[in-house]
C-alpha cells in the first residue's frame, strides 16, 4: 500500500527563490507581459483574470507584478466592497458586468463573484437559497463570457494554515500593511476547515473543461508571483514570444484535480 502524499503542514521546508534570482526572472516574464499586452492590444482581444484564494494567501502582491509595467489605459484591477442593499435585491452577476473588459483590455478581479462560494458561505452573509443560486448558474454565466469572446483564467492562491497565521500576525505588527487588515481576518483561521469545505465545494462545482479552475500553492510569494506570471504567458498567444521562457512548476500550480485535495496541493 502507497503511503498518502505529506499535507502542505507537514512538508519540508521549500528551497527559497534568492532575491537576485527572482528579480531578474521576474523582469524577463514582464518583458513577456508588455509584448502580451500590445498583442492583444493589435487584435482587439478582452482578457479577464480572477484571482481568488484564501485571505493572505498574496493575491494582491501577485496583481501587483502582473500590472506593474502595463499600460494603465488598457489595464483595470477590480476589487469590488461590501455590495450596497440596492445592489443585494438585483440579479447577483449585474454589479460585475460593468467591470468586464473590453475589447483590447486586460482586467484581473481580485476576488469576484466567488465572494458567494467562500466568504459569504462560510460567514453567514447569504442565504442558503442564495448560495445554490449562484453554484447552479456560475458556469452557465461564465460560458456566455467566454462564447462572448472573453478570455477567462481563473487562479486559486492555497496557502497552509501555519502560513496564514503568519502572513496575518505580520498584518497587525507592520504599519505598512494596515490597510490589508479587515474583521474578516481574525476570522481566517477560526473558521479554517469551514473554508476549506466551502473551497472544496466551489471547485467541485465549478470547474469544467470550458472554464477551469488553476491551483496555485502559494507559500513562497516570489514563486508564486513568478509561476502565475509564466503560467499566464505559456497559455496565450502572442507574436514576439520568448520560445525559451520554461513551463511553470508542476509542484506550485496545476490545473484543478481532484486529487490535488490528497495530493498536498491544497491546505487541509
Amino acid at each position: 500500500m502507497s503511503k498518502p502524499a505529506p499535507s502542505p503542514e507537514s512538508d519540508p521546508p521549500v528551497a527559497k527563490t534568492s532575491k537576485q534570482v527572482y528579480k531578474q526572472t521576474l523582469r524577463r516574464l514582464q518583458v513577456e507581459l508588455v509584448k502580451l499586452q500590445r498583442h492583444f492590444i493589435s487584435t482587439d482581444d478582452k482578457i479577464l483574470i480572477i484571482i481568488e484564494g484564501r485571505d493572505a494567501a498574496g493575491k494582491d502582491g501577485t496583481i501587483k507584478r502582473i500590472v506593474q509595467h502595463l499600460s494603465p489605459r488598457e489595464t483595470r484591477v477590480v476589487a469590488l466592497g461590501k455590495p450596497s442593499q440596492r445592489e443585494r435585491k438585483t440579479w447577483y452577476f449585474q454589479r460585475f458586468v460593468p467591470h468586464l473588459p473590453a475589447a483590447q483590455e486586460l482586467v484581473l478581479f481580485n476576488r469576484s463573484w466567488y465572494n458567494r462560494a467562500g466568504v459569504e458561505r462560510v460567514m453567514g452573509f447569504c442565504t442558503a437559497d442564495e448560495y445554490q443560486e449562484f453554484m447552479g448558474s456560475v458556469s452557465d454565466f461564465e460560458h456566455l463570457l467566454v462564447r462572448s469572446g472573453i478570455k477567462l483564467i481563473k487562479y486559486y492562491l492555497d496557502v497552509s494554515k501555519r502560513e496564514q497565521k503568519k502572513r496575518l500576525k505580520d498584518r497587525l505588527s507592520n504599519p505598512l500593511k494596515q490597510w490589508k487588515v479587515s474583521p474578516i481576518d481574525s476570522q481566517a483561521i477560526k473558521y479554517w476547515k469551514q473554508y476549506s469545505a466551502a473551497r472544496d465545494e466551489m471547485f467541485a462545482r465549478s470547474h469544467n473543461p470550458l472554464t477551469p479552475w488553476t491551483i496555485v500553492r502559494a507559500d513562497d510569494k516570489r514563486k508564486t508571483r513568478l509561476n502565475v506570471i509564466r503560467d499566464l504567458l505559456v497559455r496565450l498567444s502572442y507574436h514576439g514570444k520568448d520560445q525559451d521562457l520554461g513551463q511553470p512548476d508542476p509542484k506550485i500550480i496545476s490545473i484543478y484535480d481532484p486529487s490535488c485535495l490528497k495530493n498536498g496541493m491544497l491546505a487541509k
